[in-house]
């Protein structure tokens, strides 16, 4: 008897991050896009590999995002293009994987999602060995990557066609852990073989040849058992032919496998596969161009399955093969077919309303399959309609009592907490979660009705991330316990990474600022490089420094509780709390760091915004009052005092800047300043060299950097208020003036000539502005008659 099966809608692409965008790459290209699912269910990617525009590409999409980076990759033939996505799983922790993405020419890429942060590159690796080798098709079994490798004869001018045994069949160890990737050696399983895409089972690996294989070699397949170095040599027609122990490296030779099997494989029918998987149970599944679905073992023994329908296949056409627990799930132009394996027969046949569909991974659940369309994902259950009920009574009253046992204790009140008044409180969270870890461990083990996993399956997926990072606190507390003296100092640095993260990603109010303070002021060195890791800062190439931090972490540190609003209790708003990490273990980046906090500013506020943190009080003087603070001044503290004024590019700032440079008396630095800083505006100009002007009037100091001062003279400036200036700030001399002094240190007239020569003969705004009146004729117009 059929089960009805139930199509529902799960998700409109509004749950993932940019679904907009995921929703019109589904909708484009001519081919139809490759889509994987991550372990966790929480990431979608695409790969499109149709030909321009647009462009190659796989791109990443996060479901119930909340920030950082995104991944998005594409390239430009004849540039390597992409051949495999494969997720690795660490073997150090439960759950945590990364994804690889191994490139044409052998470079494998591995990435990490971190939550809040977003896709990071872990390492960048070389898989093949020599730079003309190329790979054609990829896979991963457990800690190894498997491939096929072309290697390009070394004569260019050489027959291909004569060439047809130039792949090879290579291993290599690729392993997760706490220090980053390691890859072992290259192993060679077969050489001198003809092109085969290589498929992962749990136990084994099939290699099925490419369709543009010879004659000879696509009758058969091969069959490689990491675990004993044994090739089997099977066929769909004949069954089981021959297997053989690879020892050396001299039996890994194509041709010397098949020298004992020539003869009965030359009789055979040639493959007919139009599309190959492997179903989750480790057997090939194979569907011919008639439409015949069979199941090849890994023993070498064959099993039709079930007859498509449709009759003879298009060599187009696109069939997807997905196993679900005992049924074999088929998608063919729009159909949907649903095959009990071990009988063949036909559970069920549904008729999509669209052709683009793709079968997704369905984590732990045997009854139902995900189906992912251009308008949605969607569920389609086996389940029956009375089959879905609500949960069981007796555990939702079990977890709102011991909820009520535990808000009970918590709370000030002398009343009494019930269940009703827990519910009308609005602040139920923690029983939430609880109905959805109980849900998830007794549907491990009672199986039980749909409804409670639709139910909780979105709380389920936000929880499981926090879930996984408050194991992994709870193991560090237990590691920093138990670890010797040697180890305690480095595990507490994770700790207090951990903790300034939680911190930042959650509310930044009075209590959690307090508790940075303490975590800054016990432990300086850890809290240090916890805030480098969380706005993921670093220097580029041109030694400048960049922050890769979210908005959400951004606003954290720039718009928390000032000053005016955490008393003076000690505690210091968090953005005061970097600058003076900054300032203890790398002041040189200290004036980066704010100009780079300026830039968001301008980015995220309007322009003096009293909701900003620049509508307070400016981020520049913020950095000066934590240098101000320091106990013993140094000359290093008045360089850094000037850094902070030149960054923030002001025209108070630099001003004072350029005072206390004169104070100092730097004045290479202060003609440096003057250059750079004129450019600003025109009347930031003028007030600079107006200063610098009159200290040249004052003294000698400036006279041998006239000729980069004079060019900083403004447009508007006359020779009379040159002489204006200067004459306001001679200098007051005690005795008889003389024509001639002794002392040499007078302002003379030829010091200042180049510049009133510079300024007179430069032409003025009003003869500029009557130029075509002084260019009219020498001759007068005629008088016109006058009126008696």
């Amino acid at each position: 008897m059929k089960r009805a099966g139930m199509l529902r809608q799960v998700s409109d692409f509004s749950d993932f991050s940019r679904g907009h965008w995921l929703q019109e790459l589904l909708c484009q290209g001519e081919e139809p896009s490759h889509i994987q699912s991550s372990p966790d269910g929480q990431h979608l990617l695409v790969l499109q590999k149709s030909r321009p525009p647009p462009l190659p590409q796989v791109v990443a999409f996060q479901r119930h995002g909340i920030g950082g980076a995104n991944l998005e990759r594409n390239w430009q033939p004849p540039q390597p293009s992409l051949v495999g996505l494969l997720f690795l799983q660490s073997p150090v922790t439960l759950g945590s994987w990364a994804l690889a993405l191994v490139w044409e020419h052998g470079r494998t890429e591995v990435w990490h999602f971190v939550v809040a942060v977003g896709w990071q590159l872990l390492q960048t690796l070389e898989l093949c060995q020599g730079a003309r080798a190329r790979i054609v098709s990829v896979c991963s079994q457990g800690a190894s990557l498997v491939w096929c490798e072309e290697r390009p004869p070394l004569d260019a001018h050489s027959d291909m066609s004569k060439c047809a045994f130039r792949f090879c069949i290579c291993t290599r160890a690729l392993e997760m852990g706490d220090q980053g990737v390691w890859l072992g050696a290259v192993r060679i399983v077969l050489h001198n073989s003809p092109e085969y895409q290589v498929l992962a089972s749990p136990q084994h690996i099939f290699l099925v040849p490419a369709a543009a294989s010879f004659a000879t070699t696509s009758k058969f397949l091969l069959i490689w058992h990491p675990e004993k170095a044994k090739l089997t040599i099977t066929a769909p027609s004949a069954g089981f032919i021959h297997s053989k122990v690879l020892r050396s490296s001299s039996e890994s030779d194509f041709r010397k496998l098949l020298l004992g099997s020539v003869g009965l494989l030359s009789g055979l029918a040639p493959l007919d596969i139009h599309t190959s998987a492997v179903s989750n149970s480790g057997g090939l599944l194979l569907v011919s161009t008639k439409g015949a679905v069979n199941v090849v073992e890994p023993d070498g023994t064959q099993r039709h399955i079930f007859d498509l329908e449709e009759g003879p296949l298009a060599q187009g056409s696109h069939v997807q093969l997905k196993t679900f627990g005992s049924i074999l799930a088929c998608v063919l132009a729009g159909v949907l077919y649903l095959i009990d394996q071990s009988s063949g027969r036909l559970i069920e046949k549904k008729i999509l309303s669209v052709k683009e569909v793709h079968v997704l991974d369905s984590l732990g659940e045997e009854d139902s399959i995900q189906l992912l369309t251009q308008t949605g994902i969607y569920s389609f259950s086996f389940s029956k309609p009375e089959d879905s009920s609500r949960p069981e009574p007796c555990l939702v009253e079990m977890v709102f009592e011991e909820a009520c046992r535990y808000y009970q204790r918590r709370s000030l009140s002398s009343s009494k907490l019930t269940v009703e008044k827990l519910k009308k409180g609005g602040v139920f969270q923690a029983p939430v979660a609880l109905t959805a870890i109980l849900q998830h461990s007794l549907h491990q083990k009672q199986k039980p009705a749909q409804g409670l996993q639709d139910t909780h399956a979105k709380l389920l997926s936000t929880l499981s991330l926090e879930l996984q990072s408050y194991m992994s606190l709870e193991l560090l507390k237990t590691c920093v316990v138990c670890a010797p003296e040697s180890e305690v100092e480095s595990y507490c640095e994770e700790l207090v990474e951990q903790e300034v993260s939680r911190v930042l990603h959650s509310d930044m109010d009075k209590d959690n600022l307090a508790y940075l303070n303490s975590i800054f002021a016990s432990f300086p060195k850890a809290a240090w490089k916890a805030t480098r890791s969380c706005l993921q800062l670093q220097q580029n190439g041109d030694g400048l420094l960049v922050a890769r931090a979210t908005p959400e972490v951004w606003k954290k540190v720039l718009g928390g509780p000032q000053q005016e609003e955490v008393g003076q209790n000690g505690v210091v708003p968090l953005f005061e709390l970097i600058c003076a990490s900054f300032l203890r273990f790398k002041p040189k980046w200290l004036p980066s760091f704010v100009e780079l906090t300026q830039q968001y500013v301008s980015i995220s506020w309007a322009y003096s915004s009293k909701e900003g943190p620049e509508g307070r009080v400016p981020l520049y003087k913020r950095a000066l009052g934590v240098v101000a603070r320091k106990n013993k001044r140094t000359e290093a503290d008045e360089e850094m005092e000037l850094e902070l004024l030149l960054c923030s590019k002001r025209p108070k700032a630099v001003l004072q800047a350029l005072h206390l440079l004169i104070r100092l008396k730097r004045w290479q630095r202060v003609v440096e300043v003057a250059e750079k800083f004129s450019k600003l505006s025109p009347l930031l100009n003028k007030e600079i060299f107006t200063t610098l002007l009159a200290e040249f009037a004052q003294h000698r100091e400036l006279d041998p950097y006239l000729d980069m001062l004079w060019p900083l003279c403004p447009a508007d400036i006359t020779a009379s208020d040159i002489l204006t200036v200067v004459l306001q700030h001679l200098p007051h001399s005690q005795e008889d003036p003389v024509p001639f002094s002794s002392k040499g240190n007078q302002l003379t007239v030829g010091l200042i000539k180049p510049l009133l020569q510079r300024v007179v003969q430069r032409p003025c705004v009003q003869d500029e502005m009557y130029s075509d009146a002084l260019q009219s004729p020498t001759i007068p117009p005629p008088t016109p008659p006058r009126e008696h």
